[in-house]
């Protein structure tokens, strides 16, 4: 069997991992920063995700090592840090998912169309899909169909990129004037784009409980170098998405003084308009399926990671609890009805809880990195099998490059 044939067989977290990060930060977030900013906001997309690799990786090296979930190291390292993992897991169990599933029901209205729908309605029947296709297929489901998926998605946004550049620029406005990146409006957009790019550090956990599920289905364990690897095409996919789309916002937006929504589901759609005015009427539906297929993926990674998650914390905080086949089921549909509830309930004010969530994931997220680095670096694990001093360094210079970002972002809101 050849390298490439045993790679792609093997492709599965990492994969999961690209599925999941491509939701609003790439869609919408990188896309608005070549848009508005041009092709210099290609470095804090490039630093954010160099930065940030080691946090990611070692929840793969550590449970490839181990055997056991990067939640359960932080167990390892003390109840506290568990307790702590659990109050970020809350707070993005009530909002992120919500949020989500708000944006991709937008999307489906607005880019297909079907103006007589409510979001609600829309977001119940993609619980509802979503959920089933969870509880029916699991894991082995949701890898084979993210293959096609995400290969499909990359396709596309080559194809799209490769039409946009061919194009040309679009002409620049003659009372154009670029906007300051470092203004208080500008560095709150940049922190945004750095904290969720590519996507919030309490992921990492996630990508540990799918290589968990990987060994499970499979029987088989693959060597470290080999789940390493298996990760960062993932993660190199992630990275090349995320330029893609910003070159995307770049060549047809920027320099137009088009004034570009702040709703994440009207950008989309103001997004798609000029693909239609640029390249042609012919790419509308093209990029419609494109655009709701990136937010789609999103949202069935996030509610399977979401409900391994929280059942893996529930275990650790609460031993006696017996484990069934049915509670991966129940805790699909319990984050499907409180997510739909939240909608519901809170649906003038889903920005200040994503406000909330934002706060809570990007402040925290230095701690998270650091115990990340205490669950590689501990007696957990052989010396041979710990990160290197090179992947070390790059590891403090991230939690530095978080830290920095952090407490300017504290310093804005509060002072």
């Amino acid at each position: 069997m050849s390298k490439l044939k045993i790679l792609l067989k093997n492709l599965g977290p990492g994969l999961l991992f690209a599925s999941m990060a491509i939701g609003t930060s790439h869609l919408v977030l990188s896309t608005k920063a070549g848009a508005q900013y041009g092709w210099i906001m290609i470095i804090p997309i490039i630093l954010a995700n160099v930065l940030k690799y080691p946090f990611f990786e070692f929840g793969v090296r550590y449970t490839n090592v181990t055997n056991r979930t990067l939640i359960e190291g932080y167990l390892n390292r003390g109840k506290g840090y568990l307790w702590f993992y659990a109050f970020i897991t809350l707070i993005s169990t009530f909002t992120i998912l919500a949020t989500l599933y708000v944006v991709t029901s937008g999307l489906f209205i607005n880019l297909f169309k079907i103006n007589d729908a409510s979001v609600s309605m829309v977001a119940l029947g993609l619980f509802a899909f979503i959920s089933a296709l969870l509880i029916i297929g699991k894991y082995k489901f949701l890898e084979t169909s993210l293959k096609l998926v995400v290969s499909i998605l990359f396709i596309a946004l080559i194809v799209t990129t490769a039409l946009v550049i061919f194009k040309g620029n679009v002409a620049t406005a003659d009372n154009f004037v670029p906007l300051p990146i470092f203004n208080e409006v500008g560095i709150l957009f940049l922190i945004g784009l750095v904290g969720w790019m590519p996507t919030a550090v309490e992921a990492s956990s996630w990508i540990s409980l799918w290589t968990i599920e990987k060994f499970k289905i499979t029987n088989t364990k693959l060597s470290l170098p080999e789940a390493l690897q298996e990760f960062n095409v993932g993660y190199l996919l992630t990275g090349l998405l995320a330029i893609f789309f910003m070159v995307i916002g770049w060549m047809t937006l920027y320099g137009t003084n088009t004034v570009i929504s702040g709703n994440a589901v009207a950008f989309s759609d103001q997004l798609i308009q000029m693909f239609t005015t640029h390249i042609g009427e012919w790419t509308y539906a093209f990029i419609a399926t494109a655009a709701f297929a990136t937010m789609f993926s999103t949202c069935m990674t996030a509610h399977d990671a979401l409900a391994r998650v929280s059942l893996d914390i529930i275990g650790l905080l609460s031993p006696k609890t017996k484990t069934n086949k049915l509670q991966f089921s129940v805790a699909i549909i319990l984050l499907a009805i409180v997510n739909f509830l939240v909608i519901t309930v809170f649906s003038g004010n889903m920005g200040q809880l994503v406000a909330l969530a934002t706060f809570v994931s990007f402040v925290l997220a230095p701690i998270i990195g650091y115990m990340n680095l205490k669950n590689v670096m501990s007696t957990d694990l052989p010396a041979s099998a710990q990160p290197g001093k090179g992947l070390r360094i790059m590891t403090y210079l991230g939690i530095l490059f978080l830290s920095f970002f952090a407490i300017y972002y504290c310093w804005m809101i509060f002072f």
